[in-house]
C-alpha cells in the first residue's frame, strides 16, 4: 500500500482503530480521546504555524495585512465573545466552521487527483451533501435531542442506503478507482455522528482522517519550501534536522493546548474557561488554510500547489 494511499486518499484505518478500541475497550474511552488529540488532533493544528510562519511567507503576510493579520485578530475577539457571551450558540458556529473547513480539505483533495470536470463536480455535489446531511444530524442529536436513540438504526439504514446509491452510480460512470476511495473518504469523516453516543467522538473519530491528511501534505509543502529557501541563500538544510524541528514544534504546540482541553472536565469555572484557548487556535486555523490553500491565489501557486503537485500520483 502506497503512503499516498494510506495518509490521503482512503485512511480509514485511523478510525477503524479508534471505532475498535471504543467499543472493544470501552474502559479506556478518556484515554482513546486524550492520546487521539495528542497525536493527530492538536499536531494538526499546530501545522499551521510553521506552515504559516514559515520565513519564506513573511512577504506574503505584509503584502496581506488585512486577511492575513487584521481578520486573525478580529477572529480571536469574536471568539473570545462568542465563548463568554454566548457560549452555547458560538459552540454551534465552531462546530459548523470545522465542519465547513473539513469539507472544503476533502474536496480539494479529491483535486488534486481527479482531472476529469463532470467526475469532480459529482464529488464536489455529494462530498458537500453528506456533509451539510452529517451536520444536520448532529444538530438534531446533539443540540436539539429530535433524534433519539431508538431512531438510530432506521437512521443509519437510511444513510447507508442513500450512501450505498451514490456510490454505485459513482462506480457506474466513472468506474471503481483509488479516486473513488478518496470521495468515499470525503463523504463519511462525519458519519460517526449517526451512531456515537458522545458528540467528542463525532468531530474526532472519523476526522482522524482529515488530521493525516492536512499532517502529510503540510509537512511535505514546509520541507519543500524550506529546501527551496535555504538553496536561494547557499545553505543546506539536513532532512533529519528538518523533520525534528517540525516535529518539535507541532508537538509543543500539541502539549500545551491537549492540556487546556484537560482543563474543560474541571471542576473550577476559571479552569474549564480555559478550553478556550485551544478553541481559539482552531478557529484561526480555520480561518488561516482557507488563505493559505486558496489556489485562485497565484502566490499560493506559486508556494504551495507546485510543491503539492510534485508528490501526486
Amino acid at each position: 500500500m502506497s503512503k499516498q494511499l494510506f495518509f490521503i486518499k482512503f485512511p480509514i484505518f485511523f478510525p477503524l482503530i479508534y471505532g475498535f478500541i471504543l467499543y472493544f475497550f470501552p474502559q479506556y474511552e478518556t484515554a482513546l480521546i486524550f492520546i487521539t488529540i495528542l497525536l493527530l488532533a492538536e499536531t494538526h493544528f499546530g501545522a499551521t504555524w510553521p506552515f504559516f510562519l514559515l520565513n519564506s511567507n513573511y512577504e506574503n503576510i505584509k503584502n496581506d495585512k488585512l486577511k492575513l493579520f487584521i481578520l486573525p485578530m478580529l477572529i480571536v475577539i469574536f471568539s473570545l465573545l462568542g465563548f463568554f457571551l454566548v457560549k452555547s450558540f458560538f459552540l454551534m458556529i465552531f462546530f459548523a466552521a470545522n465542519v465547513y473547513h473539513v469539507t472544503r480539505q476533502s474536496f480539494g483533495v479529491c483535486k488534486l487527483y481527479c482531472k476529469e470536470v463532470n467526475e469532480i463536480k459529482y464529488q464536489e455535489n455529494f462530498i458537500y451533501f453528506f456533509n451539510s446531511l452529517f451536520f444536520i444530524i448532529a444538530f438534531f442529536r446533539f443540540y436539539i435531542p429530535i433524534i433519539t436513540e431508538d431512531k438510530l438504526l432506521m437512521l443509519n439504514i437510511a444513510v447507508l442506503l442513500l450512501f450505498s446509491l451514490v456510490s454505485f452510480i459513482y462506480i457506474a460512470k466513472y468506474k471503481f478507482t483509488e479516486k473513488f476511495l478518496t470521495f468515499v473518504t470525503g463523504c463519511i469523516i462525519f458519519f460517526p455522528v449517526c451512531f456515537v453516543d458522545n458528540p467528542v467522538h463525532s468531530i474526532i473519530m472519523g476526522v482522524t482522517m482529515h488530521y493525516t491528511q492536512y499532517l502529510y501534505l503540510t509537512h511535505h509543502v514546509v520541507k519543500e519550501r524550506s529546501i527551496s529557501t535555504n538553496m536561494q541563500i547557499g545553505q543546506k538544510i539536513g532532512m533529519g534536522k528538518f523533520f525534528y524541528k517540525f516535529a518539535i514544534i507541532i508537538f509543543l504546540y500539541s502539549i500545551v493546548m491537549t492540556g487546556f482541553s484537560l482543563f474543560g472536565k474541571s471542576s473550577e469555572v476559571y479552569l474549564q474557561n480555559l478550553i478556550i484557548l485551544p478553541i481559539l487556535g482552531q478557529m484561526l486555523h480555520f480561518y488561516l488554510d482557507s488563505q493559505l490553500w486558496k489556489f485562485s491565489k497565484q502566490y499560493n501557486r506559486d508556494n504551495v500547489l507546485k510543491y503539492i503537485l510534485k508528490i501526486i500520483k
